[in-house]
Formats: C-alpha cells, sequence, structure tokens
C-alpha cells in the first residue's frame, strides 16, 4: 500500500511540473530586453457603404399640407384632434421665443397678437374664423415654455436631442372642408 501512495504521489509530481508553465525571471537592469515584434498593423476598415438617404416620415405633416411655414429647426411633437374637422400640430424648437415671433411675423406677413404676457404667447390668426365649421381659428401660436426659469416642454421621443424644447409652435390649418371653399 506504500507502495502504490508513493507512486501515485509521484506521478502528481513530476504530472504537475509537466503541465506547469515555466516561470519566466524578471528583468534586471543591465540586461538587455528581448526584441519585440512590431505591432500589427489593424487590418483597414471596410469602405462605408452610402446609406441611403433617409426617407420622411409619413407622419410628419409638411408645410404644403399645413398651408404654413414650419421654422427650420423646429421637430414635429405630435397632432391632436381639436374637433370640427380640424386638428393641430405642435412642433418644438430650442430657438428663442423672440426670435420665432420674428420669424412668422415674416413670413406671415402678419403682426400677430401677444395674447399672454407670462408666459409669453404669441398667435398669429390667418384666414378666417367660421364657428359653425371650425373649432379654433387658423393659424399659429407661439408660447415660450423656458418662461421664468422653467426648464422646457418635454421631448416626448426617449433618448431624443434635445431633451427639452424652449418654444413651441402650434399651427392650425383650416379644415379640409372650408379650405376647399
Amino acid at each position: 500500500m506504500t507502495r502504490e501512495f508513493l507512486l501515485a504521489a509521484a506521478s502528481a509530481v513530476v504530472a504537475t511540473a509537466a503541465l506547469g508553465q515555466t516561470p519566466q525571471p524578471f528583468p534586471r537592469p543591465n540586461t538587455p530586453s528581448p526584441p519585440t515584434a512590431p505591432p500589427a498593423q489593424p487590418a483597414p476598415a471596410p469602405a462605408p457603404q452610402a446609406s441611403p438617404a433617409p426617407q420622411p416620415d409619413p407622419a410628419v405633416p409638411t408645410e404644403a399640407a399645413l398651408g404654413f411655414p414650419i421654422y427650420p429647426t423646429a421637430q414635429f411633437v405630435a397632432a391632436y384632434d381639436a374637433g370640427r374637422g380640424q386638428r393641430y400640430y405642435l412642433f418644438g424648437t430650442s430657438a428663442p421665443y423672440a426670435e420665432l415671433v420674428t420669424y412668422y411675423r415674416t413670413m406671415l406677413k402678419e403682426r400677430g397678437d401677444q395674447v399672454f404676457e407670462q408666459p409669453p404667447t404669441h398667435v398669429f390668426e390667418v384666414g378666417r374664423f367660421r364657428e359653425e365649421t371650425m373649432a379654433f381659428p387658423p393659424g399659429v401660436t407661439v408660447k415660450d415654455w423656458a418662461w421664468g426659469g422653467s426648464t422646457g416642454y418635454p421631448n416626448p421621443k426617449p433618448g431624443a436631442q434635445p431633451p427639452r424644447f424652449s418654444t413651441i409652435i402650434m399651427i392650425v390649418p383650416a379644415p379640409a372642408a372650408a379650405a376647399a371653399r
């Protein structure tokens, strides 16, 4: 039994020595370091493929469909049913309120009215309001959502930039039946 035990222990020592890695000596101050291989050159990146131009989202209204200009950096936020066959469309932008009021004054050739001072809200009524067929007068409303230290109107698209809009534009086109007349 002792002999078998000694043979098992000896074979374990031999196997451990054979399978173990040979330790490398630490470099010494005056010993030249072994030559190193030049760093491998990375493979050239594949040529970027031209991605197709992004297709416009059919849910985003256009200036032609609305009949009103859309501020160049404005992002579509949402559309809501206003009643009586009308919808209103919200757009958000980081542009300052005063800049948007000036833009719409120029584009609509209309002075508009500041209907609220706090928070500043400017309305441009363009077109004739018919109470029997419309819920809102056709036009553009610009509201300052950064007024009084507010952080702005939250962007409803998760992770989208900007996270909040300082100014909101509401566009109310005339209902289709009224526009046809």
